[in-house]
């Protein structure tokens, strides 16, 4: 009894196996998170400790990087910057201190808010579309899904350099160019394969059964999709959601190549700010700070359905 009752799990790590390997988790996390430390240092940093060497750990921290992002500033003479009175904000005081006056509102906002709109809308079609297109392929015999499958996987395969002189001329005669649809679509076509490929995985694991218990009971094949599959494949839809935010979120090559103005996005506005004698680190880091914190939030609201939605399926009865 003594022995049998000593005896390990096959499946069941050991205490000494789950330290180790919660030791070497925290120590990944650590070392992954110390780039996004160092810019969020950076961005409460002046111009000069931004670039000094060796970098320094202890400094005076300060807001001028943030206050640098959100304006433009202009060059005076100390006479006229007296002239002006006291300063009425923090970034107007600030400011006056590199005998500059703030000249007016920067574009970071606008290219923020671009980037909320093309990112969140072509999300939302990607999954609306992937959903729809996999539930198809789970549910109906469709002549030659798994070469369809494939073809859709392999357009996620594709380098975008390869297609984008092509996709910049069509949408020069479309009319498409430096316009959020234009983004929104084309990041909804790149991640629909993605999303048709994860959604039919966790449409899979949903039993036919339930649907056609629903059918019988007198609902229609619509009202047994929106009623009995949706909710059941919500941690599905909430996980290809955040992958398909992630890429929207981050695009770069493709921004700048069909942006240049009205619909820019902040990924290709970054790293175009520029302060006296070239880049104004402090303010690159405050955007990127800012940047991160959308899909941040995004990922922490659903981190319990990713996380179901990662292991749906894993465990078979």
């Amino acid at each position: 009894m003594s022995s049998a009752n000593a005896a390990h799990s096959v499946v069941e790590p050991s205490l000494t196996s789950k330290r180790i390997a919660g030791a070497i988790v925290i120590l990944y996390a650590l070392v992954t998170m110390i780039p996004l430390g160092w810019i969020f240092l950076t961005s409460f940093k002046s111009p000069p400790d931004s670039i000094s060497y060796p970098p320094k750990l202890v400094f005076s921290p300060t807001l001028e990087g943030y206050c640098n992002l959100f304006t433009t500033r202009t060059r005076q003479t100390p006479d006229y910057i007296a002239s002006l009175g006291e300063p009425t904000t923090t970034c107007d005081a600030i400011t006056r201190k590199r005998n500059m006056v703030i000249a007016g509102p920067s574009n970071y906002w606008p290219r923020f808010q671009n980037s909320l709109v093309i990112a969140f809308g072509s999300t939302f079609l990607a999954v609306l579309l992937g959903t729809l297109a996999a539930y198809g392929f789970s549910r109906f015999r469709v002549p030659l899904a798994d070469d369809l499958l494939f073809f859709i996987l392999s357009t996620r395969m594709m380098p975008p350099i390869a297609v984008a002189i092509p996709i910049y001329l069509m949408y020069r005669q479309l009319g498409l160019s430096d316009t959020a649809m234009g983004m929104i679509l084309l990041y909804t076509a790149v991640n629909v394969s993605l999303a048709v490929w994860l959604l039919k995985g966790f449409i899979d694991e949903i039993p036919r059964e339930y649907e056609e218990a629903a059918m019988i009971d007198g609902y229609t094949r619509l009202q047994a999709f929106w009623r009995v599959v949706l909710p059941q494949a919500t941690t599905g839809i909430a996980a290809t959601a955040i992958f398909c935010l992630i890429f929207a979120w981050n695009e770069y090559a493709f921004a700048v190549l069909l942006t240049s103005g009205e619909a820019q996005t902040a990924p290709s506005f970054i790293p175009t700010i520029i302060g006296e004698g070239g880049q104004d680190w402090p303010a690159v880091a405050a955007g990127t700070t800012i940047f991160l914190i959308p899909i941040l939030v995004f990922t922490i609201l659903l981190r319990k359905q990713l996380l179901r939605g990662i292991t749906f399926g894993a465990v078979r009865k």
